[in-house]
């Protein structure tokens, strides 16, 4: 038997930890060799369309192209590490440091051009699917049609080729292998008691809960400033969380006695704290990665319901123009849009008022009043709730996210001599789109204070959103007719669909990206899982010869792998969940329903993970207490 057969045969006697590695290195390989396809692509290289989503598709590939080399470097470390007494077994047959260096480097590389290889024929086989699940996510005009992807092919082959080289090289070099004793003996050897700090148990509970307490009573702009320290106060909590305070918790409830002492509560709580000891650091990243997975993912579908939701909401009109009255060209403009809404059919109410502004005598400032009655039409036109107006006060209102109008409440405004304006009432409204801080002030205010300093006239046409032809027109009248500060025109239903073309590729890849974290994080757990089956089985065989029955195993091994599956995914849920509820503070703008569907779908992707593992798990914890 050659060396080389030697290493090949050490793979496939170890595929039950290999597996896991193999499968997510595959599963990587396939994502990057995707995101290769879409951008060398010929529609999307063109220059003519889609150069900004080529471009993003390429530079995210190489991004996962880095997480990939730490991910595999990371996996490697963690199945080295429990095979510790088998290296101990082979140098004392005669296996040189040199030798086992070179083992390492060829059983990677075998792992990894199979995974390479692998990854490039799963995603040809799946390229038509992908292709055509890209061009309705993208929003692209012409079809992506399949094509024999030879350059991505080449760039996936040669890049993940050197990158488990790079891997292996760099694995087999720093591997130390330590006395033979301790390489043979490594699963035997005595473990100290975990400790834990009461000072730094308090600390993650402080740390945690000032960070969701400024992250849920932050809004707007107050959002971004707190996202940095809010970060790494988390971080920081979360490791605590698992190195001190669960160690902590699992002390006190060993200490009683009741519980300790409760069928097989013993064996799960002796064994616990060294557990999450030991894990402390998985459970960490396997946290946070998820956690930047789940608000990731949730962010971007929250934004692309925001931006669809917002635009119809916050813009309920077909099309909109504002221009300053009396303009010859204004006129000419408004009789082309009702001319185009016409020929095209669309049914639509317009309407209009008139935006007045005045100067303040006592400031110098510019104000805007709108007349009662007029913007009344306008809100019962859209079903919005009337202004009332109290004696001798005016009503100051926003649009959008905009908050000017709470800082102008209660604030008077001499306009001329014995005129004062001031505002006892603050409101949000939609009615005139991309205007805020203006008063609603009574009929009567605008003909004592005369002549103003100038008017722009604002009109609307409202109707029924998604009419055959609405799109198109717009999308004509927005070449045809000028924007500028004198003349402002929007088509709704046009930006809309630009507005997803230009973010359908963001949603795509952070899509991938996410599920490649995600992915990666399931990993970590199994490798942390499986690295200590054989102690597992010593242990349970030992237990077994006690009187331990197939009911107490089966539940101990559920709480056990229950707890490490289950203990940083729900803690990064909870990450998860309020930072999406930040982000809904920030834009105002509720994204509950799209953060219960992205955490409640990854919770429900963990729990099949978790079925199939202990599925398998359990198989060689029985087979070895039959043997």
């Amino acid at each position: 038997m050659t060396f080389r057969q030697f290493a090949f045969r050490n793979v496939s006697r170890n595929t039950r930890l290999y597996t896991a590695y193999f499968l997510s290195s595959m599963f990587t390989v396939m994502v990057f060799f995707t995101f290769s396809i879409f951008a060398y692509h010929p529609v999307l290289s063109g220059e003519h369309i889609q150069s900004s989503a080529a471009l993003a598709l390429s530079v995210s590939k190489w991004v996962i192209y880095v997480f990939s080399f730490f991910f595999v470097l990371y996996s490697m470390s963690a199945f080295l590490q429990s095979r510790k007494r088998e290296f101990g077994l082979m140098m004392m047959h005669g296996m040189t440091v040199r030798q086992l260096r070179r083992m390492i480097f060829l059983e990677n590389m075998i792992v990894g051009s199979g995974a390479t290889v692998s990854g490039i024929g799963l995603g040809l086989i799946f390229a038509k699917g992908i292709l055509l699940a890209g061009e309705n996510v993208l929003a692209l005009n012409e079809p992506l049609q399949f094509y024999f992807p030879f350059k991505a092919m080449v760039l996936t082959l040669i890049s993940f080729l050197l990158l488990f080289v790079l891997i292996s090289l760099f694995i087999s070099t720093v591997l130390r292998s330590g006395k033979l004793i301790t390489l043979i003996h490594s699963n035997r050897q005595p473990k100290p008691e975990p400790k834990a700090s009461l000072l730094l148990s308090l600390l993650v509970v402080t740390l945690l809960g000032i960070s969701y307490f400024l992250s849920l009573r932050a809004s707007g702009l107050s959002v971004v400033v707190l996202l940095a320290p809010v970060v790494i106060m988390v971080s920081i909590g979360t490791y605590l969380l698992f190195t001190q305070l669960s160690v902590y918790l699992i002390r006190k409830l060993k200490a009683r006695e009741q519980l300790f002492w409760r069928r097989t509560n013993m064996l799960l709580l002796s064994d616990l704290s060294y557990r999450m000891k030991d894990n402390a650091r998985s459970f960490f990243l396997v946290a946070i990665i998820s956690t930047v997975s789940f608000s990731a993912i949730g962010a971007l579908y929250g934004f692309q319901s925001m931006i669809n939701g917002a635009l119809t909401q916050k813009n309920p009109y077909l099309f909109t123009y504002q221009s300053l009255d009396g303009d010859s060209k204004a006129q000419s403009h408004i009789q082309l849009i009702d001319q185009s809404l016409g020929k095209a059919g669309i049914a639509a109410e317009k309407m209009s008022l008139k935006l007045n502004y005045y100067k303040a005598a006592d400031s110098g400032r510019t104000l805007i009043l709108v007349k009662q009655s007029e913007y009344n039409s306008v809100a019962e036109l859209l079903g919005l709730n009337p202004i009332r107006l109290t004696a001798g006060k005016a009503a100051v209102v926003d649009f959008g996210l905009s908050r000017e109008g709470e800082e102008m409440l209660n604030q008077p405004v001499e306009l001329q001599p014995g005129i004062v304006i001031e505002a006892d009432q603050a409101v949000v409204s939609w009615a005139v789109r991309g205007v805020s801080g203006y008063y609603v002030v009574p009929d009567e205010w605008t003909r004592k204070l005369g002549q103003p300093l100038k008017v722009s006239r604002y009109y609307a046409w409202h109707g029924a959103i998604g009419q055959p032809g609405a799109e198109k027109a717009g999308a004509k009248l927005t070449n045809e007719l000028p924007y500028d500060e004198q003349y402002i025109f929007y088509a709704l239903e046009y930006l809309t669909s630009k507005t997803n073309d230009s973010f359908g590729p963001v949603m795509f890849i952070g899509f991938f990206v996410g599920i490649v974290f995600f992915v990666s994080a399931g990993s970590f757990l199994y490798f942390r899982l499986y690295s200590d089956l054989d102690e597992d089985k010593q242990k349970f065989k030992a237990i077994s010869k006690l009187g331990l029955s197939d009911k107490e195993l089966r539940r101990i091994l559920n709480r056990q792998i229950s707890l490490l599956f289950f203990a940083p995914i729900i803690v990064a849920l909870i990450h998860g969940a309020v930072a999406l509820t930040a982000l809904s503070h920030m834009f105002q703008y509720s994204i509950f329903r799209e953060s219960l569907l992205v955490l409640g779908l990854f919770f429900f992707i963990q729990v099949i993970y978790f079925f199939i593992v202990r599925l398998f798990y359990t198989r060689q914890i029985r087979s070895a207490l039959a043997g």
